[in-house]
């Protein structure tokens, strides 16, 4: 079983270990738990059922089962260890303007992310999805990186109120009287230590101790169990198809609108973040392509395909995986334990929602500061290539959006070169990329989307 592992995932040449992939696996896996407690929460707001008291673990369900089939995917078929689920962002675009303010029905809402999964599976065949991340400039891969992890290290910041909003500075240190931030503190300092000493697994044994102190301090509560067995009754799944049978005429327009609206941001949140976590891998070959990326881009089509019609939003690669990168992980076996973890969460559910979001801090945070270290290699006494990837990397951590960074790059980087007379070095399809994403700028600036 050793043996066929290693040859499978190539494991040698790879320079891991399966003792490296597992503690990778787990790595990502704890850094991103919070989705199966905050996709239902979210979700829970625009989904209705007529038991309510079954909607939260059919939810939880959904989402643990779409990340794993998408992950799983991802490991099997691209043999890369970035792992999937449904997306934050894209969750709360599903519940509070597709469902709430536009009014349309959550089942047809579903519909609409079956049918964007069903055209990602087609543009994924005909190689589309794996032109466009090629034709990205290296400089903007590289922003996107070092824009990922100011991005991850600013969500768990946030996470354990370090950084808080202010009506007048924007953004501040929170009160730091508090137990959540002196925690978190406490936990980055050690974990930094771990990481310095080059202890093995020192992102996850930063993110358990942080748990640790979280439950003896009295600030978490401690887990009430260990197993749980899940119920899933079965009234989410199949409604996407509910919703596109009960689609009407009045409804098609704000349909399609939706649907392509699901489709821009994934397809551009994904391209990101895979070209991110890809070069922090070392996965980009010298022309700046991504080996594999048709298998890559296929795992995020058909989880969210599958995650539709169990009941979830889009499914999409997260930006968590570079956790696990950081500790080791460099195959397709670290995606496979992620996807085992999330199957396994449904039995284990109590301890992993006993485990707080403030424990995750030292590891995002630490993962942001491996990947600023992309920015060396941008070439910065060139403008045509500095501003572009300034630009992105500041617009990623601000704008709370890799896919946004990414446009604004995109837009500035050949007109630039068109500025400076070098158009030779920007290709056709970044040129289209630049109009597609201008296009929906000026449909944003007229408040159609």
């Amino acid at each position: 079983m050793i043996r066929l592992l290693e040859r499978f995932f190539g494991l040698s040449q790879a320079r891991t270990s399966i003792k490296i992939e597992a503690v990778a696996g787990l790595t990502t896996f704890m850094t991103m738990a919070y989705i199966l407690i905050v996709n239902p929460q979210i979700l829970a707001n625009a989904i209705f059922l007529e038991s309510p008291q079954d909607l939260t673990s059919e939810l939880v369900i959904a989402t643990a089962l779409s990340a794993a089939v998408g992950t799983l995917v991802m490991g099997l078929l691209a043999n890369y260890p970035f792992a999937l689920a449904p997306g934050m962002g894209l969750n709360a675009f599903f519940a509070f303007t597709v469902v709430l303010k536009m009014g349309i029905p959550w089942r047809l809402a579903l519909g609409a992310v079956l049918v964007e999964g069903l055209i990602f599976i087609a543009l994924t065949l005909s190689k589309i999805r794996s032109l466009i991340i090629t034709a990205i400039p290296l400089s903007l891969k590289q922003a996107i990186a070092a824009g990922i992890g100011l991005f991850i290290a600013y969500i768990g910041l946030a996470t354990a109120g370090i950084i808080v909003a202010d009506p007048v500075t924007k953004t501040t240190l929170g009160n730091l009287n508090t137990p959540e931030p002196l925690i978190a503190m406490a936990g980055i300092g050690m974990t930094a230590a771990l990481f310095t000493k080059r202890v093995p697994g020192s992102l996850l044994w930063g993110i358990l101790i942080t748990a640790l102190l979280g439950w003896f301090s009295g600030i978490a509560p401690w887990p009430t169990a260990l197993i749980a067995i899940p119920h899933w009754p079965g009234h989410l799944i199949g409604q996407a198809f509910v919703g596109l049978q009960g689609l009407q005429v009045n409804q098609v327009a704000s349909f399609i609108l939706v649907t392509f609206v699901f489709l821009f941001i994934d397809l551009f949140d994904t391209v990101g973040t895979l070209a991110g976590v890809a070069l922090q891998a070392g996965y980009l070959n010298q022309e700046g392509e991504l080996p594999k990326a048709k298998e890559a881009f296929m795992a995020d089509a058909v989880g969210t395909t599958v995650g539709a019609v169990l009941g979830t939003s889009t499914v999409t690669a997260y930006i968590e995986s570079a956790t696990g990168v950081a500790v080791g992980g460099r195959t397709g076996l670290t995606a496979v334990f992620v996807a085992l973890l999330f199957i396994l969460s449904l039995l284990f559910m109590p301890l992993f929602a006993a485990i707080p979001a403030f424990a995750t801090v030292p590891a995002l945070f630490m993962v942001g500061a491996l990947m600023m270290s992309n920015v060396r290699s941008i070439l910065w006494s060139d403008p045509t290539e500095a501003i572009p990837a300034f630009a992105t990397i500041l617009i990623i951590p601000l704008a709370y959006s890799i896919a946004e960074g990414l446009a604004v790059g995109v837009m500035l980087y050949p007109c630039l070169k068109w500025v400076a007379g070098k158009t030779e070095q920007v290709s056709g399809i970044l040129w289209g990329l630049a109009v597609l994403f201008a296009l929906r700028f000026g449909l944003m600036i007229a408040g159609i989307i």
